[in-house]
């Protein structure tokens, strides 16, 4: 019978935040039929996938590009209407220009191999070249034999995982027990750009799993992506979509517990007093707070996930800025995707994962997109500017306190003179100047630390460490960037279909 969870009182869905994995999901099911509602915290949805305009620029303030994008291709699709219909991507290319201390420069480019490795030749040597081509086949034999029981589909166990017929072959390709650094690469440039790929899902190179260069082969076969109007312009999609589908939104209504009776959970309450009933709760939040703030007391079926989950090291977190810059027919644009390489890249990581201090030359992100829709006036460029940086902890014990404006302000300066350094004008053309501390992206999205991915990938357990879609909780389910398979727009959305499934096969 169609819809019999309804006819069984079970078709009551609480969704807890409003980030891109709780929207997806909450439409997936209330498309099947079940009624969806969604406790967010703050005014918005979104979570940290957002465009927010400031006197006159957009800015990109959480992801800005999107790799993937057949994942919530098939998220529209499933759920009522095609992507085409609501949203507007078009390839970044090159889709990143690397620049490194010396004045070196590389540019990957988009969707096609052979035209990276021509830039690798011309900016290298032929030898560089088919280095990087070598670690990409390899990168590819990786995601052929990850994606589907590491990546598409629920990661129950290890035991499910050692009960497959092609185990041997498969573990001898991913090699879980060796580091992104055991691949060997001669060209201290390359290295410099794999070594990057670890801090995707906020981790440390020097111990990240050897399995995270795939996410280079991924880069380059499906491409890099930018949405007209900025990256937050999907979320923007997913909270219509979800409206369409009958999905009810209470915004600034935070959840102080998940009511339970040990056994399977029965609810939620809320901190304005409010309680109510409801057989499945989907957590979209963080982990740690969903098993040890939002579930009260000694529950004996989490136990082992608390333990998982302390276990894990949380991901490094970020330093951003936001700046609009004024026309200038003289200076050259950048491309869509700049990186500016220090000369000692390790520095970084000893910085941010050993001392826990910011860093005194971090690597440079900048995001400076081609889209006039995101500039009020024209030639006006809007450029998010990202550097790694230690979690925020007021008491600068497992991470660095966040909150000396004194400071902040101090290194938003010494940051803007390291571009400049590199012949990049930045400030005889600045109009707006917006500065985002961990510290920051803790109180608005309740991301423990500012961390931005979660959970890393340090060590070839992490996985294993992340939480599972489904709690031993009968009835919860963990979806987002903290949950199984990870951090990131396309892991997260196809974190999103895996608990949509778990919730309709129950």
């Amino acid at each position: 019978m169609k819809n019999d969870h309804l006819a069984r009182g079970e078709g009551k869905v609480a969704v807890i935040g409003a980030g891109m994995g709780g929207m997806c999901t909450a439409a997936r099911l209330a498309r099947a039929g079940f009624e969806v509602t969604v406790f967010e915290a703050s005014s918005r949805h979104g979570g940290k996938c957002r465009t927010e305009w400031i006197a006159g620029f957009a800015f990109d303030t959480g992801p800005s590009l999107l790799t993937i994008p057949a994942v919530y291709r098939d998220f529209f699709q499933r759920t009522g209407d095609v992507m085409g219909r609501v949203l507007e991507l078009t390839p970044v290319n090159p889709s990143f220009d690397y620049r490194f201390h010396d004045g070196t420069s590389i540019k990957f480019s988009n969707l096609s191999r052979k035209q990276t490795l021509a830039s690798i030749t011309q900016s290298l040597d032929a030898d560089a070249a088919r280095e990087w081509d070598e670690m990409m086949l390899q990168a590819e034999a990786m995601w052929d034999v990850s994606r589907e029981p590491f990546i598409e589909s629920e990661l129950k166990s290890m035991a499910s995982l050692m009960k497959r017929p092609t185990l041997l072959r498969d573990l001898k390709l991913i090699a879980p027990w060796k580091s992104l650094r055991s691949i060997k690469l001669k060209s201290p440039y390359l290295r410099k750009i794999l070594d990057r790929y670890a801090t995707y899902s906020g981790s440390d190179p020097r111990v990240a799993p050897a399995v995270l260069s795939t996410i280079a082969f991924i880069e380059e076969a499906f491409g890099a992506w930018h949405i007209t109007g900025g990256i937050g312009k999907l979320s923007d999609a997913v909270y219509q979509r979800c409206l369409d589908r009958g999905v009810t939104f209470e915004f600034n209504t935070k959840v102080e517990q998940i009511t339970h009776d040990g056994k399977k959970v029965t609810g939620v309450r809320l901190f304005n007093g409010g309680s109510f009933d409801f057989p499945i709760v989907i957590a979209n939040a963080d982990a740690s707070l969903v098993y040890n703030q939002l579930i009260k007391g000694a529950v004996p079926s989490i136990k082992k996930a608390r333990k998982a989950i302390a276990k894990s090291d949380p991901s490094l977190a970020g330093f951003s800025l936001l700046l609009g810059l004024r026309p200038d027919a003289k200076v050259a644009r950048l491309e869509h995707h700049t990186i500016l390489f220090p000369k000692d890249y390790d520095a970084e990581f000893d910085s941010i994962f050993d001392k826990k201090k910011p860093v005194e030359a971090p690597t440079i992100y900048i995001c400076a997109p081609h889209d006039p829709t995101m500039v009020q006036d024209p030639g006006s460029e809007a450029w998010s500017v990202l550097v790694n940086a230690p979690r925020h902890d007021p008491n600068g014990v497992d991470g660095f306190n966040w909150s000396n404006k004194e400071f902040v302000a101090e290194y938003a300066q010494r940051i803007l003179t390291q571009i400049e350094s590199t012949g990049i004008s930045v400030r005889d053309r600045l109009e707006v100047l917006e500065v985002r501390t961990p510290a920051d992206l803790e109180s608005e999205v309740l991301a423990p630390g500012g961390s931005i991915y979660g959970s890393s990938s340090n060590g070839a357990r992490a996985a294993f460490l992340r939480a599972k879609n489904r709690s031993p909780l009968r009835g919860l389910f963990c979806v987002g960037g903290s949950a199984h398979p990870g951090g990131g727009l396309p892991l997260v959305g196809l974190s999103a279909e895996i608990v949509a499934l778990a919730v309709l096969e129950k």
